[in-house]
């Protein structure tokens, strides 16, 4: 089935204000945050069914399964949601258009079960589609295929008696809708709107969590529509068994920064933990890196079978409390000086603290090292202690190196001293102007504000000429607070960061991640850069010339294995091994192969070592859009590059 992942989604009431009208300022120096940092709603935690039961549920497996959930001490540990997927509906309505179920699998319906998972003291989280039919009907699991077992056309009237039954989430999946052809954005959109009127109705919060597997890239327009969006396939289809290459393939896929932030969260899918296939070394190193991603943490495990070493590795409070860490940022890989060994870092909430994850994809144990500067941090000595064995393990200065197993990881915290930052104040129209970056790449950005409301004010940020995100701004009291995002910068001081909508502004403080530094590619004759399309992150998208604005989707890093790596795992790749005029510039996974290397020339030209071709955009032309390719070296300017 296309999409089993659960994610829980929070929604936050969208609400406008205009922007305070502030004086201009120049940045300042360094200083200490004096100003609170506002907590965000952390991603949802709990367990959702499909990955142990399909769509073979009823009302008796999730008893048996809230009462295991209980027992294992889940919900001390954080976890609230239990999420009923895709088989508890079969397509049936009554005459006004409302769901019908079987009682004999429901008695007493779906407002009994939701009764009881509250009389646990729990959430309860349902399942529809966006379109006509459900994911049961094109790719029926355990059950026949079953037709209208979705709820376009009834967008309204199906939120509300989900909130009428008591339901706390709605998981809206996209087999209908992408059989369909709709318009993803649209389409959820429109389901957003009844999540809000239903709630409003009720009284009930309804969390939306969008599940269109990654498709039309939500992660550009979700922010503010939903809490948390699907970034990719399944994590585990009907039948198969759980591997760690579908963990580390979902977990790439979920890697978009600048989309993560106050309360909106990429969604990897559902935890494999405890399932049969995953180790304890491996089922530790899933749940570390859906924590160093701050990604919901939905169990999928059979819980009656759960073993005292799986709930232990479910209920770690301190990886938890990274996962759950209330600045909502989302950790980025920030070094890989050989291939396959892997630093990720995670800014945290306070001052001076990252998690770290040093995650070993090869085949022989290898050291793996955490510099301090990658993580934005200084060289004076910081503490560092691991998560799993819950152990401080001692003050080190500049780094931190620890062996590493084939295929494992190592989960850190690190507690040091923040680097330099700057700090800005708005113009009137409520952007930040010359903003500075030593180099094209991340950097947190806190944005102080004052909220008097009780509820949420939404705003809409945009950086440069990026694609625009919705930023949360909750409740502040009569003093101000922070929220943080993390922004793509291109290095110089021209940068800036516009918000609409906002509260009243205070002043933007900017610290850059030195780890996901990288460089734009610029025409020389063009004047443009070289782009991957709308944020797009599926192999074999073509790269393209587009307007220069220093986006994740024009960082290329310039590896020392002659790499030109974006989004920090794709490849610039000569599509298909191709060695002739025209053969297709595309991204695709790093794999180490010759047609993604590439010679930097000192006359500014770019050469495939594969192809002994040149990155060229196509035909000389020179508007947006243009698409890179290889052709034979001739030194025009369309061939010619340079990186700042």
């Amino acid at each position: 089935m296309r999409c089993r992942g659960a994610g829980a989604v929070r929604a936050l009431v969208l609400v406008l204000t205009a922007a305070a009208a502030l004086l201009f300022a120049q940045p300042g120096p360094a200083r200490a945050a004096t100003v609170r940092q506002i907590a965000v709603p952390a991603a949802p935690m709990g367990w959702a069914s499909w990955n142990s039961f399909a769509a073979k549920i009823d009302h008796n497996v999730v008893k048996q399964q809230v009462d295991a959930f209980v027992a294992a001490g889940l919900p001390a540990a954080g976890y609230r949601y239990i999420n009923i997927d895709e088989g508890w509906w079969q397509g049936t309505r009554d005459s006004a258009g409302d769901i019908t179920v079987d009682t004999g699998e429901w008695p007493g319906g779906m407002r009994a079960v939701a009764d009881y998972i509250h009389s646990k003291g729990l959430k309860a989280g349902i399942y529809t589609d966006a379109g006509k039919n459900g994911c049961g009907y094109y790719y029926p699991t355990g059950r026949p295929a079953a037709p209208n077992t979705g709820s376009e056309g009834h967008y309204d009237q199906d939120m509300l008696q989900f909130s009428k039954w008591g339901f706390d989430f709605v998981k809206v999946d996209w087999c209908g809708g992408d059989a369909e052809g709709l318009d993803a954005k649209t389409a959820y959109t429109s389901i957003s709107s009844a999540v809000t009127t239903a709630s409003a109705a009720t009284g009930r919060p309804l969390t939306l969590s969008v599940c269109n597997w990654g498709r039309q890239n939500p992660w550009n327009w979700a922010p503010g529509l939903a809490t948390m969006w699907r970034t990719s396939t399944d994590i585990v289809y009907y039948g198969d068994t759980p591997s760690p290459a579908n963990m580390l393939s979902n977990f790439d896929q979920a890697q978009h920064p600048a989309a993560q932030h106050t309360g909106y969260y990429n969604d990897p899918d559902m935890l494999m933990t405890g399932m049969p296939g995953l180790t304890a070394a491996q089922n530790r190193t899933h749940m570390a890196l859906w924590a160093i991603s701050g990604a919901p943490l939905l169990a999928g495990n059979d819980l009656t079978t759960m073993t005292s070493e799986t709930a232990g590795i479910l209920k770690n409070p301190e990886v938890v409390a990274v996962d759950q860490d209330p600045r909502g940022l989302q950790g980025v890989k920030v070094a890989e000086d050989t291939t396959g060994l892997q630093v990720y870092g995670r800014v945290l909430s306070g001052t001076g603290d990252r998690a770290v994850v040093l995650l070993n994809r090869t085949s022989a144990a290898q050291n793996i090292t955490v510099r301090w500067s990658d993580v934005g941090l200084t060289d004076a000595s910081a503490t560092v202690r691991d998560l799993w064995a819950r152990a401080t393990l001692g003050s080190y200065a500049t780094s931190y190196t620890a062996p590493v197993l084939a295929g494992g990881s190592v989960m850190l915290k690190v507690s040091g001293t923040e680097a330099a930052s700057s700090d800005y104040s708005a113009t009137a129209a409520g952007t930040y102007t010359g903003v500075s970056a030593a180099s094209t790449g991340l950097a947190v950005a806190d944005i102080a504000y004052t909220n008097t409301g009780s509820t949420p004010v939404t705003g809409t940020l945009r950086v440069n000429g990026q694609t625009a995100t919705t930023v949360s701004f909750p409740p502040t009291g009569s003093s101000p607070g922070t929220v943080s995002v993390q922004a793509n910068l291109t290095g110089g001081a021209a940068n800036s960061l516009a918000l609409t909508g906002a509260p009243a502004l205070g002043t933007l403080t900017v610290r850059p991640v030195p780890g996901t530094n990288g460089t734009l590619l610029t025409g020389k004759q063009s004047g443009r850069c070289a782009d991957v399309h709308d944020n797009t992150i599926t192999n074999g998208t073509q790269a393209e010339l587009w307007d220069c604005n220093g986006g994740g989707n024009q960082a290329w890093t310039y590896t020392a294995r002659k790499e030109l790596v974006v989004y920090g795992d794709k490849c610039l790749d000569a599509y298909d091994l191709g060695t002739t005029d025209g053969t297709k510039a595309v991204i695709w996974d790093c794999n180490g192969q010759d047609n993604q290397k590439w010679t930097l020339n000192t006359d500014g030209t770019i050469t495939n070592v594969h192809a002994g071709l040149c990155l060229d955009a196509y035909n000389a032309a020179t508007g947006n859009g243009t698409s890179l390719v290889l052709w034979t070296c001739n030194g025009q300017g369309n061939q010619k590059w340079s990186r700042t």
